[in-house]
């Protein structure tokens, strides 16, 4: 179906749509406007724990209509912002609209969706600049088929 006449920006529209109908099922749930805002609190909060250029990454493999979520708000002078799991997970649960206790399980899930439409190098990329308790977080152990685990620990960036 065509929305706008313009060929990429309707496969966009129809690739971000597929996207929030996974991430929705995942959720056991046809909501899509819950299953943006949790796509959106997921997208935001990795971004501006990013580095500019990881950021930039990641985002080129995202959806056009997505990549502009992505960067909606940005301000690339002011990111990495060093937050750790605690202060992630209030600002994932105030943006997403959920408990502080379902943040695991909700950015878990979302990431499940997004690994299976990026590159995992991208992703991997993103997740391996971050402290390991965060990208832990984000991406649950054992979520991550065919991801070698980080060898230390105690790596902070």
């Amino acid at each position: 179906m065509s929305f706008t006449g313009v060929r990429s920006l309707d496969q966009s529209i129809d690739k971000t749509n597929a996207w929030l109908a996974e991430i929705a099922g995942e959720f056991d749930t046809g909501d899509r406007q819950f299953a943006y805002r949790v796509t959106r609190a997921w997208l935001h909060a990795l971004r501006d724990r990013l580095p500019v250029q990881v950021a930039a990454n990641f985002a080129a493999q995202l959806p056009e209509l997505l990549r502009g979520v992505f960067y909606g708000g940005w301000s690339p002078s002011k990111v990495p912002a060093k937050f750790g799991p605690s202060e992630y997970a209030l600002r994932f649960a105030r943006d997403a609209g959920v408990r502080e206790t379902e943040v695991t399980r909700a950015a878990g899930l979302v990431t499940r969706v997004v690994r299976r439409h990026v590159s995992g190098g991208a992703l991997d990329e993103a997740l391996d600049v971050l402290p390991l308790n965060l990208s832990q977080l984000i991406e649950p152990a054992g979520e991550a088929i065919g991801r070698p685990a980080r060898a230390d620990p105690d790596v902070r960036r």
